[in-house]
């Protein structure tokens, strides 16, 4: 899956790991709605990895069926960011 941000950010996750169950795609925050500074109007929140795969401000998801390198992973950060490898950089 990709994620596209508001502000132009873009990151990607297979969709086994977004849907794991310590995923979030959050929208509210103590029943009220998620304001900007926090990452709204939706924001991801993947426990598991690096937090440069937790995007702000998400304007549009889409299903790949091919991997898509986004910001980060596309300046040499890891694309699978998963921190109990170490894995920040390729």
């Amino acid at each position: 899956m990709s994620f596209s941000c508001y502000d132009g950010y873009t990151t990607s996750l297979p969709l086994e790991v977004v849907l794991e169950d310590n995923v979030l795609l959050a929208c509210k925050l103590d029943g009220k709605w998620l304001e900007p500074d926090l990452g709204g109007p939706v924001r991801l929140i993947v426990p598991k990895k690096y937090a440069y795969k937790s995007a702000m401000w998400i304007k549009t998801i889409s299903f790949m069926k091919t991997e898509q390198l986004g910001y980060w992973e596309s300046r040499g950060y890891s694309n699978t960011a998963d921190p109990w490898k170490n894995d920040r950089w390729t």
